[in-house]
């Protein structure tokens, strides 16, 4: 299973899933022009996904939502169940917000529409890989209106400074390993604050909060 670190001296390893083969071979051709990304495969479909996973290890998937058979959301769940922690980029038409916060609480690093400027990708790419959250812009809104929580400055107050600190380095796409070590404090202690964090603002998982605190602090 992946578990590779992306680091800037080596090309990170890209896989291709979409079922539409110009849009592969242009999204290739694109990405064949930055010297820090290497797209060793495309596929068509979740199953080939799946399949080409089982014997190779990639830095980042590139996947498409809507595909005939196991759409983008099962592959999802499928790659995230076998323990696969490959950064995981949702590229897509669907600017529906069920099917944003349900890719992103299935554990993908972003989720972003066609329509966006080809400079723009690469530029996410490199976010994504470094463990940051990415979403189209034009979707911020979607969420953040889906996510929005009554009384914030309540809210805010009643976090501690140190609950507040972990909401921003929740929301910069740090893992629980990561903060405590930024933090000085053990694992097990983020995760009982993650806890109290998500019961003071009422969310779900961490993705929300992560969301909820970028459209909603100022961040």
């Amino acid at each position: 299973m992946s578990n590779v670190v992306y680091t800037s001296t080596s090309p990170a390893k890209i896989l291709l899933v979409d079922d539409h083969p110009m849009l592969r071979r242009g999204m290739a051709d694109l990405l064949s022009l930055e010297p820090d990304f290497n797209v060793v495969a495309d596929v068509s479909s979740g199953e080939e996904t799946l399949a080409y996973l089982k014997d190779n290890d990639v830095d980042l998937i590139i996947l498409d939502q809507n595909m005939p058979g196991l759409s983008g959301l099962d592959t999802v769940k499928q790659i995230r169940d076998q323990g696969n922690q490959a950064k995981i980029l949702m590229f897509t038409v669907s600017d529906s917000g069920d099917d944003i916060h349900n890719a992103l609480k299935l554990g993908v690093n972003g989720y972003l529409l066609k329509d966006m400027q080809p400079e723009q990708v690469a530029l996410d790419i490199r976010k994504a890989l470094r463990g940051e959250l990415v979403v189209s812009s034009r979707l911020t809104a979607v969420l953040a209106q889906a996510l929005r929580t009554p009384n914030l400055d309540d809210i805010v107050s009643n976090l501690t400074s140190r609950e507040l600190q972990v909401v921003k380095m929740i929301a910069k796409g740090q893992s629980n390993k990561m903060i405590g070590n930024e933090l000085g404090i053990s694992e097990s202690t983020v995760k009982v604050h993650v806890k109290h964090i998500l019961n003071k603002t009422n969310l779900r998982t961490r993705v929300d909060v992560a969301v909820w605190a970028v459209n909603s602090l100022d961040l």
